[in-house]
């Protein structure tokens, strides 16, 4: 498959999951059928739904797939996976259950430890982001229900280059995690407002907050708590075909991906 295939493949994916997801979300009857992980995290029918949607797709390319709901291959094996896709079917599930809409779903492509093709979809929002090195990052809204068969060439021809020529603020924004909101974190803003005059916080869920410093609305977002590799591999490969990138904190380096152990280092978006 090609690159454009392989992306229109991961397109079609996101969208028809997030189908999935709002098919639950929206139940008036639906309790969500929450159970809670080996982490104490919630897992709802809807994340499953999804992972199934997304695998039914997925599957039909040369990769294999990483995905948090999925069996997690152990690394004596993976670590034979030069291009492999990872996959976050439902990003936000506490923002899911909460019902504020700020979750997403995650798709990305990874070569040799860099993500280099993404795809993320915000169903509530109807907005789509999608980013691969070769082709740019763009932002597309209003990709409801009814747009599920939306193509990569309709993409590249009407969606939003990213960054953004005039994105919405006037003053330096930090976005930072709804359900996160650390110590370190709240050093790091106090940071920021001793080095620029004007300095505006906002808060959102989910992968959401890589998109808005791909966008331009946000400039930077500090991570300092635990993520995995699902939940950045797609927004990174939207930011940094963007022109951005996904550091370390306490190095000069970027995120990588498959390593043995799948939980992310702290981090910085800018």
């Amino acid at each position: 498959m090609d690159r454009k295939a392989l992306l229109d493949c991961a397109v079609r994916a996101a969208l028809h999951a997030g189908k999935d997801i709002l098919d639950v979300y929206q139940d008036p009857d639906s309790d969500f059928g929450i159970e809670r992980k080996a982490d104490n995290s919630p897992l709802t029918i809807a994340d499953k739904r999804a992972h199934k949607r997304i695998v039914s797709y997925l599957s039909a390319t040369p990769y294999p797939i990483l995905s948090e709901e999925g069996s997690h291959t152990d690394y004596t094996e993976r670590s034979s996976w030069p291009v492999l896709w990872i996959v976050d079917p439902l990003d936000g599930t506490k923002e899911f259950i909460k019902r504020n809409g700020e979750f997403t779903v995650n798709i990305a492509l990874v070569e040799h430890g860099v993500p280099v093709m993404g795809v993320i979809y915000v169903p509530v929002k109807a907005t789509l982001y999608v980013g691969d090195d070769t082709l740019g990052a763009y932002k597309m809204t209003d990709i409801g229900l009814d747009r599920l068969d939306l193509s990569v060439e309709e993409i590249l021809l009407n969606g939003q280059k990213l960054p953004l020529a005039h994105p919405d603020k006037t003053h330096f924004v930090v976005v930072a995690s709804r359900s996160h909101l650390t110590p370190e974190t709240q050093t790091y803003i106090e940071e920021m407002e001793r080095l620029h005059q004007h300095v505006e916080t906002r808060s959102s869920g989910s992968s959401i907050k890589i998109c808005l410093v791909a966008e331009g609305t946000a400039d930077v977002y500090p991570r300092f708590a635990p993520t995995m590799e699902w939940d950045t591999a797609a927004g990174h490969a939207v930011v940094r075909a963007a022109g951005k990138n996904i550091w370390h904190t306490d190095c000069d380096e970027p995120l990588v991906y498959n390593k043995a152990d799948l939980l992310n280092p702290w981090f910085i978006v800018r």
